[in-house]
C-alpha cells in the first residue's frame, strides 16, 4: 500500500512570485537573491549539474539564512565537488567530457530553497525579446542561459518535495542524497525523483523489526512537523497496523515553531502512558536535544527508551551534555562506509587551494573560532585572527559526516547514466554530440533508473521503477557503561530483514535485560485476557477459577464433569476417586461397634441353644428368639457391607440386607408385642384364648411381614438392577485441589430411606403396641421390655434423621451418612440385644437357681391375676391423687 499523499499547493501570491522570478530571471546577480550571504557556485564543464545542500541553516524571522552549518552543508558540498574532480579525471567514465556545475545554498528552508532552484529551470524559459532593440536599432545579444541537466539534492524531504514539483515541469531529474520522506516514493507525482537513500518505509520497517525483536508492544510516536517527521511515523504506523502485535500509545508532533515549555508538555503527555517506555522518535537534531533535556528537568533520566531515526543516527551533537538521558537508546542509520579518498581530499583543502567554495573562508571562521579580514566586514574584538595556516584535523575537531558516501554516489549514479546515454546516442563520438545537446531529461531519467554500479562504499547502487535506492541500515545503541569510551555501537544490521545481537545491547547503569515496554504484562498461569475496547495490547488479566481452565489466551472454559483443572489450569485432569476406607476414623468406629455386636449376639444365641430347654429360654419363645437374633446379627453384618468398597454384588447385598435386619427384628417383636396385647385384650372380654397364639402361628405372620421387605427388594432388583455409580458432585467444593469422585452404589437418599421405611412402619406400629400392652405386669413375659426397646430405638432415628439430612451439603457427606447410618443401626441392635436378651444370659450364666419351672397357670388364672394388678394399680393411683394415704402390703 502506498503511503498517504501530502500535496503541495502553492498560494496565488507564490505563483506571481515565481512567474515573475523566472521572466526577470534568476541567478547569483538578481535582485531577488541579493543578500548577506554569497548565492551559488559556479564549476565550468560541457555538462552542468545542480547541487542544492544546506549550507546554512534557518535563519530568524525575516532573514532567509542564518550560521554555516560546517557537515551537513559544507561536507556535503565538498563531497560533489570531489565526486566531480574524481569523474572528470577517470578516462573511462565520461571521457572527453566534463562535468560542471551550478550549487545552490538552500537555507535548510524550502521556501528559500524554491526560489533558488528557479535558476536551474532559467534556460527552458523561452522568452520573447522580438520588440526589443539596442540604440542603434540591432537586436541584442543575449547569451545562451546555462543549462542543468541534472540535480543532486536537496538534504531534507521538505526541501526536496518543494524543488520535486518545479523541476518536474521541466523534465529534469533529481537525485537526493538525503531526502527519505515515504512519499517521495510516489511515481506519480515525484516521477524524476530518485534517491540513492533508502525511503522512511524501508527505515519504519526496519524500526517495526527492532521494537518487536526486543518484545516491545506499546510504544508512542514523535516526529518534527513537516515532511520528515509526519511521513516517517506514518510510514512507522501504517506498517504496525498491517503488521499487528504493536500498538501506538501517544502519538506527538514537535511545533515547527515551539512555544516555550513545549517539551515540558510533550514529556507530560508521554507520561500519561507510562507503560509505553519505547518512544519512536522521527526528528530533527535541535527537536532531539530538546525532548532529551526536557526529560532529564522532568527526572525520568533512564525512564525512556529512544528508538531513532536517522536523523539521530549515530551523531553527537543531539546527545551532548544529555549523554546519562540518550543511554540507551537506538537508533538507526543507511549503511554507510567513511570515504578515506573524501578524508585526504578535504583535510589537504586550505583557502588557498579552495576558492571555488564561496562559503569556505565562512567555514574556516567557524571551524577554527577565528575572524578572516574581508573587505566591508568589520573585525571582532575578542576573537582571533585567522593566520591561514591552519590545518583541518590538526587544528580543528574533524569527523566525516554520513551521508557523505551517497553525495558521492549521487553524482556518481547521474554521471553513469549520463555514459550509458552518450555511449548509445554518440557511438565513437568525441565529447558532446547533438543528439544530446540539450540533454532530454525523459530519457537521462530512463538511464538513471537502469544504473548499476559499485558505489563508493564497494555497495551496489541502483533503482527501483519508484527511484528507491534498496534498504540497508547499520543500527547502534548509544552505550555508556562497560566501553572505554562511551559512544555508538553497531548492534546489527537491516537488509530487508533484521540482524540484532540482542546479547551486545546495554541498558542504563550497564544493564544487560532488555526493559520492557508493554501495556499490559503477560498473565499469570491459569489466567485470561481481557481485552481494552480499541487498544488490541492492552487487557486485564483474570483469574480462571472454581473448575475452569485455560482455553486458549482469551477464554476460560469449564473442565467435563469427571475432570479437574491443573495446578497451573492449563488443562484438566482426572478427578481423584475415592471410596470409605476400612482405615478411616469414619470406618473404625461403626466397624469396632458391629464386631462387639456380632460377638455379643453370637454369644446370646450360643447360650439360648446351649439352654434350649430351660424355663427362660422356653419362656421367652425360643421360635421368634432365634428369628429375632437373626435380625440383629443382619443388622450389625449390614455395616461391613456399608463399608466395603462398591461393587455390583455389595450393592446387591446392600439393597438385600439394609432393610432385611430391622424387618426380621421389628416384625418378630411386633408379633410378640401384638400376641401379648390380644391375650388380654381377650381376657378381659372372655376365658377363650385368641386365634394364632401358637408358635407355629407366630413364625407364620413373622415370615408374612418379613415377606413383604423381600418382595419389595426384588421389584426393586428387576426395575432398576444394582450397579456402581462414581458421584463427582458430592465431593465438589469450591476450591477443586480437594475435589474428589466418590465410588458408590446406585442407592440415593430417598431410595435408602425407602428401603427402611418399611423397618420404621414396622418399628412405630411395635411401639403402639409397646405403649398399649405397658399395664401387663412385669411377671407376665417380655411387654415391658420390648415396650422400653421400642421407645429407646426411636429416640435413636429420631436423631439419626437431622444428622443424616443436615449433612447433605457437607464435603464429607458420604462419610458422615454412612458412619451415622451404620452406628444408628448397631445402638438399635444393641437396645434390642440388651434390653431383651442380657438380662436372661445374665441370669442364665450366673443364677441358674432361678432358672427353675414355676407353677402352672391356665390361660384363665393368668388373665385374672393380669386383672387384679391392672385395677390395684388405677386404686393406688386414685388415692394418691386424693391425697390418702395406703398401707403397703407387706404379704406380697
Amino acid at each position: 500500500k502506498k503511503m498517504p499523499k501530502t500535496i503541495v499547493y502553492f498560494s496565488p501570491m507564490t505563483w506571481v512570485r515565481l512567474l515573475w522570478l523566472l521572466l526577470v530571471g534568476v541567478g547569483p546577480g538578481s535582485r531577488a537573491q541579493q543578500g548577506t550571504q554569497p548565492q551559488s557556485i559556479k564549476i565550468e564543464g560541457d555538462i552542468t549539474l545542480g547541487g542544492l545542500f544546506p549550507v546554512h541553516s534557518r535563519g530568524p524571522a525575516g532573514v532567509p539564512c542564518g550560521e554555516v552549518k560546517k557537515e551537513k552543508g559544507i561536507h556535503r558540498l565538498e563531497a560533489m565537488m570531489y565526486a566531480l574532480d574524481q569523474i572528470n579525471s577517470d578516462p573511462d567514465l565520461l571521457p572527453n567530457i566534463t562535468l560542471g556545475a551550478r550549487i545552490l545554498d538552500t537555507c535548510s528552508r524550502d521556501t528559500y530553497a524554491l526560489e533558488q532552484s528557479l535558476t536551474f529551470v532559467q534556460a527552458l524559459i523561452q522568452k520573447d525579446n522580438s520588440d526589443v532593440r539596442c540604440s542603434n536599432g540591432e537586436p541584442p545579444i543575449i547569451p545562451k542561459p546555462e543549462r542543468v541537466v541534472g540535480v543532486i539534492g536537496a538534504s531534507g524531504s521538505s526541501v526536496s518535495i518543494m524543488v520535486a514539483n518545479v523541476l518536474r515541469l521541466f523534465a529534469i531529474p533529481q537525485i537526493s542524497y538525503a531526502s527519505t520522506a515515504p512519499e517521495l516514493s510516489d511515481n506519480s507525482r515525484y516521477e524524476f525523483f530518485s534517491r540513492v537513500v533508502p525511503p522512511d518505509s524501508y527505515q519504519a520497517q526496519a524500526m517495526l523489526d527492532i521494537v518487536k525483536a526486543m518484545g516491545w508492544n506499546y510504544v508512542s510516536t514523535l516526529a518534527s512537523e513537516g515532511n520528515y517527521g509526519e511521513s516517517g511515523v506514518d510510514a512507522f504506523q501504517q506498517i504496525s497496523r498491517e503488521a499487528g502485535g504493536l500498538c501506538i500509545a501517544q502519538s506527538i508532533k514537535i511545533p515547527r515553531e515551539p512555544k516555550p515549555g513545549e517539551f515540558d508538555k510533550i514529556i507530560k503527555r508521554l507520561m500519561e502512558t507510562s507503560n509505553a517506555r519505547g518512544v519512536i522518535i522521527f526528528a530533527n537534531e535541535d527537536d532531539i536535544k530538546r525532548v532529551l533535556q526536557a526529560a532529564k528537568k522532568s527526572n525520568l533520566t533512564g525512564h525512556f527508551l529512544f528508538v531513532g531515526s536517522d536523523s539521530w543516527g549515530a551523531k553527537i551533537s543531539p546527545i551532548q551534555d544529555q549523554e546519562d538521558v540518550a543511554e540507551g537508546a537506538v537508533t538507526i542509520l543507511p549503511k554507510r562506509a567513511s570515504i578515506d579518498g573524501f578524508d585526504q581530499y578535504f583535510t589537504s583543502r586550505s583557502l588557498e587551494n579552495n576558492r571555488r567554495n564561496i562559503w569556505f573562508a565562512e567555514f574556516w571562521e567557524d571551524d577554527f573560532k577565528c575572524k578572516l579580514t574581508r573587505p566591508g566586514i568589520k573585525y571582532e574584538l575578542g576573537r582571533r585572527k585567522c593566520t591561514g595556516d591552519e590545518r583541518i584535523s590538526r587544528d580543528s575537531q574533524y569527523e566525516q559526516e554520513g551521508k557523505v558516501q551517497f553525495v558521492i554516489d549521487a553524482v556518481y549514479a547521474m554521471a553513469h547514466a549520463l555514459h550509458s546515454m552518450h555511449t548509445d546516442l554518440c557511438p565513437g563520438s568525441m565529447g558532446v554530440c547533438d543528439k544530446m545537446d540539450p540533454v532530454e531529461g525523459r530519457m537521462l531519467l530512463q538511464y538513471i533508473h537502469g544504473v548499476n554500479f559499485n558505489g563508493s562504499a564497494g555497495t551496489g547502487v541502483m533503482f527501483n521503477e519508484n527511484g528507491d535506492a534498496p534498504g540497508r541500515y547499520d543500527i547502534f545503541q548509544y552505550q555508556m557503561s562497560n566501553i572505554s569510551n562511551p559512544g555508538y555501537r553497531n548492534i546489527g544490521q537491516w537488509t530487508n530483514h533484521l540482524r540484532l545481537n540482542l546479547e551486545e545491547m546495554q541498558w542504563s547503569g550497564g544493564d544487560r535485560k532488555i526493559p520492557e515496554s508493554v501495556c499490559s504484562f503477560p498473565c499469570e498461569s491459569g489466567e485470561r485476557k481481557k481485552m481494552v475496547k480499541g487498544v488490541p495490547c492492552c487487557w486485564h488479566c483474570e483469574l480462571c477459577d472454581g473448575y475452569q481452565y485455560l482455553l486458549d489466551e482469551f477464554t476460560c472454559d469449564m473442565c467435563p464433569y469427571d475432570m479437574r483443572p491443573l495446578k497451573n489450569r492449563t488443562g484438566c485432569r482426572p478427578t481423584p476417586i475415592i471410596k470409605l476406607e476400612w482405615s478411616s476414623p469414619w470406618a473404625i468406629i461403626p466397624v469396632f461397634l458391629a464386631i462387639l455386636g456380632i460377638l455379643a449376639t453370637t454369644g446370646v444365641i450360643a447360650t439360648f441353644i446351649r439352654f434350649n430347654d430351660t424355663p427362660i429360654v422356653r419362656a421367652s419363645g425360643r421360635e421368634l428368639s432365634y428369628v429375632l437374633l437373626t435380625g440383629i446379627f443382619l443388622i450389625y453384618l449390614i455395616t461391613f457391607l456399608m463399608i466395603a468398597e462398591p461393587s455390583v454384588a455389595v450393592c446387591a447385598f446392600r439393597r438385600l440386607f439394609l432393610g432385611l435386619g430391622m424387618c426380621i427384628s421389628y416384625s418378630a417383636m411386633l408379633t410378640k408385642t401384638n400376641r401379648i396385647y390380644r391375650i388380654f385384650e381377650q381376657g378381659k372380654k372372655s376365658v377363650t384364648p385368641p386365634k394364632f397364639i401358637s408358635p407355629t402361628s407366630q413364625l407364620i405372620i413373622t415370615f408374612i411381614l418379613i415377606s413383604v421387605q423381600l418382595l419389595g427388594v426384588f421389584i426393586w432388583f428387576g426395575v432398576m438392577p444394582p450397579h456402581t455409580i462414581i458421584d463427582y458432585e458430592e465431593q465438589k467444593p469450591p476450591n477443586p485441589e480437594f475435589a474428589r469422585g466418590v465410588l458408590k452404589c446406585d442407592m440415593s437418599d430417598l431410595s435408602l430411606i425407602l428401603c427402611l421405611s418399611y423397618s420404621l412402619v414396622l418399628m412405630i406400629t411395635c411401639t403402639v403396641y409397646a405403649i398399649k400392652s405397658r399395664g401387663v405386669p412385669e411377671t407376665f413375659n417380655e411387654a415391658k421390655p420390648i415396650g422400653f426397646t421400642m421407645y429407646t430405638t426411636c429416640i435413636v432415628w429420631l436423631a439419626f434423621v437431622p444428622i443424616f439430612f443436615g449433612t447433605a451439603q457437607s464435603t464429607e457427606k458420604m462419610f458422615i451418612q454412612t458412619t451415622t447410618l451404620t452406628v444408628s443401626m448397631s445402638l438399635s441392635a444393641t437396645v434390642s440385644l440388651g434390653m431383651l436378651y442380657i438380662p436372661k444370659v445374665y441370669v442364665i450364666i450366673f443364677h441358674p437357681e432361678q432358672n427353675v419351672q414355676k407353677r402352672k397357670r391356665s390361660f384363665k388364672a393368668v388373665v385374672q391375676a393380669a386383672t387384679v394388678s391392672t385395677r390395684l394399680s388405677q386404686k393406688s393411683s386414685d388415692k394418691q391423687n386424693g391425697e390418702s394415704k395406703i398401707e403397703p402390703d407387706r404379704s406380697q
